[in-house]
C-alpha cells in the first residue's frame, strides 16, 4: 500500500486499494460512449510465444470500454504478420494490426524521407508514432493509451487506472503516466534506480533546480512504458525514435500541457516484465539505453541554455558515480527488509557501465543535434502532405483485409 503525499509539481494518484471500486469501471464504460478510448500495443512477434501476452489478451477481452485496439508490430515477415492477425483477432474489439515492415507502409516511410519528414529507424518510437497517426486518421477515439506486451504481472487494474484520470470529466487530465514497483525475488529496474535517478540528482547539483529537471524528478518511474493522452494532444506530440522515448514524451507533455493537467497513476502493486541485459556492447542492452537517455537529457539542457563541455561531462560522471553509490546502499537495505536477494557486485558493475554510457552519450552533441531523433508531429505531416493520413488509413485497411 502506497502513501498519499503530494509534494511535486504534478499530481500523484496512489494505489491505496488493491482494486478499483465497481462504480469506477461502470463509469469508464459510460464515459467511453461519449469519449471513445483506444489502446496501442507495440508488439514483437516473439511475444506471442511468451507467458505474458496470452494473459494480456484474455484480460483485454473483458474490458468493454476499449473501443479500439491497435497492434503495431516490430519486424515481421508476411507470414508472421498473418500469424499475428490470427493471434490478436480473437479479441472482441477486433484489433487493427499495423505491419510496419510491409510494402505499403515501407512505401509511406520512404515518402516521408523524401519530404524531409523522416520517421527515423525501426523501433518502438516509430511504431508508436505510426499507430498514433492511424488513430488520428480514423478520428475514432478521443483518448489514447499505450502499454507494452511483455507484462507478466498484468491485471485489469492497470488499464483502468491508466485511462481513468484522462477519461474522467471530474479529473480532466490530458496526460497520465503510469508508475509501479518493479521486483520479483530481487529489485529490478536498474536503468531507472541506478542510472536515471542518480543522474537527475547529479544534473540538479551541477546546473541548479531547473523547472524541467524538478518536473522530471517528480515522476516515480520516468521510464515506465505506460501512458495515456488525449487525441488533441497527440496531434502535437513529437515522438523520439530512440531509447529516449519515455523521457522525450515526458518533456513533450511539459512543453504542451500545464503541469496541473499532468498526473502519474500507480497501476499495480508489483510489475514485472522481460529484463534487458547489461551487455558488453555499447550498442545493445542497458548500455545503449543509458547512452540514449543521456543524450535526451543533454538536449534538454541545451534547450535551457546550458553550455556542455568536456569539463561538464567529467564533472557529471564524477557526481553521478558518487550519488549512485549512495543509492546502492539504500537499495541494499530495501532488499534486506523485504527479504529480497541483493548482489552488490552486479549493482557496482551496472554503475560502471552507466558511467561509460554517460561518456558515450555526451559525444557528438553539436548544435545540430539539439532537436535529436524527434519524429515530426502529425500536425506538420498533415500540413506538408495533406493526403498522407488518408493514404496511411487506406494502407492499413488493405493490409488487414488481405
Amino acid at each position: 500500500m502506497s502513501d498519499f503525499q503530494q509534494r511535486s509539481p504534478i499530481t500523484t494518484l496512489h494505489m491505496l486499494k488493491s482494486s478499483l471500486s465497481k462504480h469506477i469501471e461502470e463509469e469508464l464504460a459510460n464515459l467511453s460512449r461519449q469519449h471513445p478510448i483506444g489502446l496501442i500495443l507495440p508488439s514483437l512477434i516473439t511475444e506471442m510465444e511468451g507467458p505474458a501476452l496470452p494473459r494480456i489478451l484474455k484480460i483485454l477481452s473483458t474490458l468493454p470500454y476499449l473501443s479500439r485496439i491497435i497492434v503495431t508490430l516490430g519486424p515481421a515477415s508476411e507470414r508472421e504478420f498473418q500469424l499475428a492477425r490470427s493471434f490478436f483477432g480473437l479479441l472482441p474489439q477486433k484489433p487493427v494490426l499495423i505491419w510496419n515492415d510491409g510494402p505499403r507502409l515501407s512505401s509511406l516511410y520512404q515518402r516521408l524521407d523524401q519530404e524531409g519528414l523522416s520517421a527515423g529507424p525501426d523501433g518502438k518510437g516509430r511504431s508508436f508514432w505510426m499507430a498514433l497517426g492511424y488513430l488520428l486518421a480514423e478520428a475514432s477515439v478521443e483518448i489514447i493509451a499505450l502499454h507494452d506486451c511483455d507484462i507478466v504481472t498484468y491485471d485489469r487494474n492497470l488499464v483502468d487506472r491508466l485511462v481513468y484520470p484522462v477519461v474522467s470529466q471530474e479529473m480532466g487530465y490530458q496526460f497520465c503516466k503510469g508508475f509501479y514497483a518493479r521486483y520479483s525475488n530481487k529489485l529490478h529496474g536498474r536503468v531507472t534506480r541506478l542510472f536515471l535517478f542518480p543522474l537527475l540528482n547529479a544534473l540538479i547539483e551541477l546546473v541548479g533546480p531547473l523547472p524541467i529537471l524538478i518536473y522530471l524528478d517528480a515522476f516515480r518511474y520516468p521510464l515506465a512504458g505506460e501512458f495515456c493522452i488525449t487525441a488533441d494532444l497527440a496531434w502535437s506530440l513529437h515522438v523520439p525514435s530512440d531509447w529516449g522515448l519515455e523521457i522525450g514524451v515526458l518533456e513533450e507533455a511539459y512543453r504542451l500541457v500545464s503541469t496541473d493537467k499532468i498526473c502519474q497513476s500507480e497501476l499495480c502493486e508489483r510489475y514485472d516484465h522481460k529484463h534487458q541485459i547489461l551487455s558488453s556492447s555499447p550498442d545493445h542492452g542497458l548500455k545503449r539505453m543509458a547512452a540514449d537517455i543521456t543524450q535526451a537529457f543533454f538536449r534538454i539542457l541545451k534547450k535551457e541554455g546550458i553550455s556542455l563541455s568536456l569539463s561538464f561531462t567529467n564533472n557529471l560522471k564524477d557526481i553521478y558515480e558518487r550519488t549512485a553509490r549512495l543509492y546502492i546502499r539504500r537499495y541494499e537495505h530495501e532488499a534486506l527488509i523485504n527479504g529480497l536477494s541483493f548482489n552488490l557486485q552486479e549493482e557496482m558493475d551496472a554503475i560502471g557501465a552507466f558511467v561509460e554510457a554517460i561518456d558515450r552519450g555526451s559525444r557528438n552533441m553539436g548544435a545540430k543535434d539539439i532537436e535529436g531523433p524527434l519524429i515530426p508531429d502529425w500536425h506538420l505531416v498533415d500540413t506538408v502532405l495533406p493526403t498522407f493520413l488518408r493514404d496511411l488509413k487506406e494502407a492499413v485497411y488493405a493490409d488487414n483485409a488481405s
